[in-house]
C-alpha cells in the first residue's frame, strides 16, 4: 500500500492537522516506509511459529493462592460506628 500527497493531506484534515506540502511529501514518505515494513513483516511465515507474551522466555514466580491472614470482620464491625446486616453504614454524600 502506498499513499499518495492527497492521502496525506486528507488524513491530516480528517485528524484536524495543519500541514503544508513539504511537511505532506515528508510525512508520505515516513508513512510509506512503515507500510513497506509492516509488508515485509507479513512477508514472513511464522506458521508453526508459537505466540509468545515476552521476547525472552522469563515465567513469574508465583506463590499459592492461600489465605494468610485471620478473618477479623467481626472485629472491625464492632468498632464500627454503624453496621447493619454485616455492612458498614456511611452518611449520604449525595442528594
Amino acid at each position: 500500500m502506498s499513499l499518495t500527497p492527497d492521502d496525506v493531506k486528507r488524513i491530516a484534515r480528517l485528524a484536524r492537522i495543519e500541514t503544508s506540502d513539504a511537511e505532506a511529501q515528508a510525512t508520505q514518505a515516513q508513512l510509506n516506509s512503515i507500510f513497506d515494513l509492516i509488508a515485509a513483516m507479513q512477508a514472513v511465515d511464522t506458521r508453526g511459529v508459537s505466540p509468545m507474551a515476552h521476547a525472552q522466555e522469563v515465567y513469574q514466580r508465583l506463590r499459592d493462592d492461600v489465605v494468610t491472614e485471620t478473618d477479623r470482620h467481626a472485629a472491625f464491625q464492632a468498632i464500627a460506628p454503624a453496621v447493619e446486616n454485616g455492612l458498614y453504614l456511611v452518611p449520604k454524600v449525595i442528594e
